[in-house]
């Protein structure tokens, strides 16, 4: 059996606050929205270069898939590619993304910020 990768989905405790993060922060496109039959919400992101689909799901409490956040799953992350490193860390910060590793701190290229979840974000160089 062939498998391929096709989204990767998070949870999100605030769709709209992760929408416009995911929007108007990083620059991703919606390209579908939708709700679950439990009553959940989700919508699908992408940017024009990339085939990669990401999925913010948002879970009402009561639902069978809504549970409380816990410490530690902040470690889950994303992995973005830019031209500047530096550049983009800055202009993520200075648009409301909050540090977990600075370039200064960096012993390499371990370079992340946080979504409004806490979702880290991993910033790589391109090239």
């Amino acid at each position: 059996m062939k498998f391929r990768f096709y989204y990767t989905g998070i949870r999100v405790r605030n769709l709209k606050k992760s929408l416009d993060f995911y929007t108007k922060t990083i620059g991703l496109k919606v390209v579908g929205k939708g709700s679950m039959p439990h009553g959940g919400k989700y919508t699908h992101l992408k940017d024009s270069s990339s085939k990669q689909t990401l999925e913010l799901n948002w879970y009402p409490a009561g639902s069978r898939f809504f549970t409380e956040y816990t410490a530690g799953e902040e470690l889950d992350h994303l992995a973005f590619v830019v031209s500047d490193v530096k550049k983009a860390f800055k202009e993520l910060v200075r648009k409301g993304a909050k540090v977990a590793v600075s370039p200064s701190e960096s012993k390499g290229t371990e370079v992340y910020v946080k979504d409004p979840d806490g979702i880290w974000i991993e910033l790589l160089k391109s090239g």
